[in-house]
């Protein structure tokens, strides 16, 4: 285990910048006295909100570019202006040089999975990474992936999905064999797409060491936590990502307004102000803040674009702990020999 953990952040990324990239790394760092942080991006922009941060500031270093990835920039051009010289690729390129051991951005997502594709590869066995995140649930939580990274799927990259997945459970939620479900329409095996279907017949035939394959799960079941690891496509998962989220704001939004009701409903909240807390800290989408790019031979987090301070801090802390639990190179051990029987496997016709 290295003493410091290196974190290379894209300080441009995300919808405020360094505004709220710097003071996520200070409230990181106070977490985590053991980390040193390189700013990638406008010096001077940089400099101006770090000076604020003396402690941050002091296991700190500044590399300044011009260039920074827009939120609205498509991959192809993201890559056509970015490459070599953006912030974005900057915060990459120091984890593929051993500068830095995770890079964090909360930039432009198909931009960032497409430079961090294009220039870590992929590991052995696997086509395409994948963004999964940490979802809490009633019960607890669960792994849900892919939350935007790839829009569709195969049959074989959905079950490198439920591999990675598994993996990535065994390790964070600490359980031996997680429960996997793909993501359809019914729990009924005649419904869905025709790769969800094969996946889960191959999925079931083949009993993967790691794997317990609990079939198929519904949008409900991604809150209840039914299974341990929800795997779907990235339109999918990002659709699922975005309607919880909003919920969580929606059902903050109206316990707010139903506490300022009434004088009685306003002396309720004072005596019961302590589990409305307890609630907030559940539901608030920064809690789970911070998608880990899996499958690719270096460590990604993806932060929210519209995260704040705190949320982006979040983010940060995911990429600390994937580095100081050696993650990566435990995914990696378990996921290439699976990968590789999964992949070797045939699938028979499936249900029509």
């Amino acid at each position: 285990m290295p003493a410091k953990v290196r974190i290379a952040l894209d300080a441009m990324g995300g919808d405020h910048g360094p505004a709220v990239v710097i003071p996520g790394a200070a409230l990181a760092q106070g977490r985590h006295p053991d980390t040193e942080f390189l700013f990638f991006g406008m010096a001077n922009e940089i400099e101006a909100v770090l000076s604020a941060h003396p402690r941050l500031k002091a296991v700190s270093r500044v590399i300044h570019t011009d260039v920074a990835v827009k939120m609205e920039d498509k991959p192809s051009q993201a890559l056509r202006q970015g490459r070599w010289k953006s912030s974005m690729w900057l915060a990459i390129d120091a984890v593929k040089k051993g500068e830095a051991d995770v890079a964090v951005s909360a930039g432009n997502t198909g931009a960032l999975m497409a430079m961090a594709k294009i220039h870590l590869r992929t590991m052995a066995g696997i086509e395409r990474p994948a963004i999964a995140a940490i979802w809490p649930t009633l019960r607890g939580e669960s792994v849900v992936l892919d939350l935007g990274a790839n829009i569709g799927a195969d049959t074989q990259q959905l079950i490198d999905m439920a591999v990675m997945g598994s993996a990535m459970a065994r390790i964070l939620l600490d359980i031996d064999r997680p429960t996997v479900g793909l993501l359809n329409i019914g729990v009924e095996e005649v419904k869905g797409l025709d790769e969800v279907r094969e996946a889960g017949q191959l999925l079931r035939e083949r009993n993967l060491p790691h794997i317990n394959y609990s079939g198929f799960v519904e949008g409900d079941d991604i809150g209840k936590g039914t299974v341990d690891v929800v795997v779907t496509e990235g339109f999918a998962g990002n659709i699922a990502l975005k309607a919880a989220e909003g919920t969580a704001r929606q059902i903050a939004g109206y316990l707010k307004a139903a506490m300022k009701e009434t004088l009685w409903t306003r002396i309720g909240y004072l005596f019961a102000r302590g589990a409305f807390r307890k609630l907030a800290a559940k539901i608030d989408p920064a809690r789970a803040n911070g998608g880990v790019f899996v499958g690719l031979n270096g460590i990604v987090i993806k932060s929210h674009g519209g995260a704040d301070a705190g949320g982006f801090s979040a983010a940060v802390d995911i990429g600390y702990e994937m580095v100081r639990n050696d993650l990566k190179a435990k995914i990696e051990q378990a996921l290439v020999p699976e990968a590789r029987v999964a992949a070797e496997a045939p699938v028979a016709g499936a249900a029509s």
